[in-house]
């Protein structure tokens, strides 16, 4: 087994900031995953109409921002179909809760100088407008290699679509890259190492022991999303995987499982006064 080096990355990443206690995809989610110990975060970027990457999980714009009363009944559901200069006028807060509206879209280019100025780690999922999977997996690429350039932390590109890491890999070769998995296709290690993939990372449950072992013995990574209870995180790492993907920033203490891996459990599961804001 041959397994590339360096890894930087810690085991926990916080999926789409802190996601459930905040605003999925907000600064104001990063910092409440920062609060409870996370040095690594997941996220989704797709481009707006004139080519700004933004962070948005859904092709359309209605379940996370106010987008039908701001921008009215006829416009596009649509996310990729707006400029930046419309789409950064929409509330991504209050859908929440009150007590984070008026938080706003990030661009990509915001978040790359929170995560640079506190040296934290991103998984940067490329999450194209149907279509647009190779230009979006190019223009986050290049995007990506200048707002890091220099940087120690360097971001994790991933995606479902190949043809968008196939467009990273062309602007930027140097990030390390991973295909997501939410089932196993015929040739899916095959296309990921024909990618120069550095990790697979798939929905938890497909991780058995006889998948680590082939995904290894291929010198890639095993990451797993999105895993919200301890006897699921228990499993994988016992499997060996190496990261995992939560939503429950307030359960699993990533600080102290991170400083002790070689631990029993390998895992910190917070107590009802850890972690707390």
């Amino acid at each position: 087994m041959h397994l590339p080096t360096p890894w930087p990355y810690p085991r926990w990443i916080a999926h789409r900031g802190a996601g459930l206690l905040a605003p999925e995809n907000t600064l104001a989610a990063f910092r409440l995953g920062a609060r409870h110990g996370y040095r690594m975060f997941e996220c989704d970027a797709k481009l707006s109409r004139d080519g700004v990457p933004f962070l948005l999980h859904d092709t359309t714009l209605e379940r996370t921002t106010n987008s039908v009363q701001a921008l009215g009944q006829a416009a596009s559901r649509t996310g990729g179909d707006h400029r930046w200069s419309a789409l950064s006028r929409l509330d991504a807060g209050a859908w929440h809760s009150p007590g984070y509206a008026g938080e706003p879209l990030p661009t990509l280019e915001n978040l790359a100088r929170y995560c640079i100025a506190n040296g934290f780690f991103l998984n940067l999922e490329i999450k194209p407008t149907p279509g647009l999977s190779a230009k979006t997996g190019q223009v986050v690429g290049a995007y990506a290699a200048r707002l890091w350039q220099g940087q120690p932390a360097q971001p994790l590109l991933s995606s479902f679509h190949p043809e968008a890491l196939a467009g990273a890999l062309a602007t930027a070769p140097h990030l390390p890259r991973a295909l997501l998995l939410d089932a196993l296709w015929d040739g899916c290690l095959d296309c990921a190492r024909q990618l120069g993939c550095a990790a697979i990372v798939c929905h938890h449950p497909l991780w058995e022991p006889a998948l680590v072992a082939q995904v290894n013995g291929q010198g890639m990574r095993t990451l797993s999303y999105t895993v919200n209870d301890e006897g699921a995180a228990r499993r994988l790492i016992d499997l060996g995987t190496d990261a995992i993907i939560t939503d429950r920033v307030d359960l699993f203490a990533p600080a102290a499982a991170d400083r002790a891996p070689g631990s029993p459990a390998g895992l910190a599961v917070a107590g009802p006064d850890q972690n707390q804001t």
